[in-house]
């Protein structure tokens, strides 16, 4: 009983340190309400995507794309990159476009956006475009 009585005035005093060290060091935890519009967007943007995703599966465009020398995954890392309103976009084009044209339209959309992309300097697909910076 002395040993334990003797042991815990130091093993009180480390764990009071310690709780003082992790308290004061402790970075606040912040929340905030998630609007309903927000999720809503996000969840089309989830949608638009698994939509293109799907797109990419057609023979058509696969064939499209090889002709071109676009690899499918290079397509599906931009699709992955694309933001919300870059996709609602996108989405607008494609029900703009005529039937019999759309998967030419949604070709060149891609091409273009690689295009941008590389002369941005965030990827390098095409060897003859150069970097702006």
């Amino acid at each position: 009983m002395d040993i334990i009585r003797q042991c815990s005035r130091p093993i009180a005093g480390f764990m009071s340190l310690m709780m003082l060290c992790f308290t004061l060091f402790a970075a606040p935890a912040s929340a905030s309400v998630v609007g309903t519009g927000e999720l809503l967007n996000q969840q089309q943007a989830d949608i638009d995507r698994q939509a293109l995703m799907q797109m990419l599966e057609r023979d058509d465009v696969k064939q499209t794309l090889v002709d071109m020398g676009v690899s499918q995954d290079e397509v599906r890392d931009r699709i992955q990159s694309l933001t919300p309103s870059e996709l609602a976009s996108f989405k607008q084009q494609l029900a703009d476009a005529p039937t019999g044209e759309g998967v030419v339209g949604i070709i060149v959309l891609f091409l273009v956006i690689f295009i941008v992309t590389d002369m941005l300097c965030a990827t390098d697909i095409f060897p003859f475009v150069n970097c702006i910076r």
